[in-house]
């Protein structure tokens, strides 16, 4: 069986020296600052390729944004499974009654009348993060 990427990641972190929390916390902001370069970086390597390919180049660069942001999440201690298991609970939301869904005219799928926001906020206190005694305030994103 192969290990999930949240697995792997952790497996690079500590074999590196990298941070890998275990429980949500917010970070310094030049390491905050640091990730978010890592992750731009990445995401603009897939722009590049995402038009023109070729396939295996595509693949390699998408790859590399979910490492990194696996990455991310890690060394703010987030258990990024589940929150995108939350997103996803709530992405099938965006399906009707009748399993049709609303799209924008360039096919992107809009929320409709089920839709449901996830609770991102409560994943990360399942976790063990306390925002209140952190000195932040809960914000959920959709």
């Amino acid at each position: 069986m192969t290990a999930s990427p949240a697995d792997l990641v952790r497996a690079f972190h500590l074999a590196v020296g990298l941070d890998a929390r275990t429980s949500p916390t917010e970070v310094e902001p030049g390491l905050a600052a640091q990730r978010g370069a890592l992750l731009r970086e990445e995401a603009a390597e897939v722009a590049e390729v995402a038009v023109d390919g070729p396939l295996d180049k595509l693949a390699h660069e998408l790859a590399d944004v979910v490492y990194v942001a696996y990455g991310t999440a890690l060394v703010h201690g987030i258990d990024l499974d589940a929150v995108i298991a939350e997103i996803h609970r709530s992405n099938m939301t965006k399906l009707g009654p009748d399993g049709q869904v609303v799209r924008r005219d360039d096919g992107k799928v809009l929320k409709g009348a089920h839709y449901r926001a996830p609770d991102v906020s409560a994943v990360l206190r399942r976790q063990g993060w306390n925002p209140e005694a952190a000195g932040q305030v809960a914000r959920d994103g959709s």
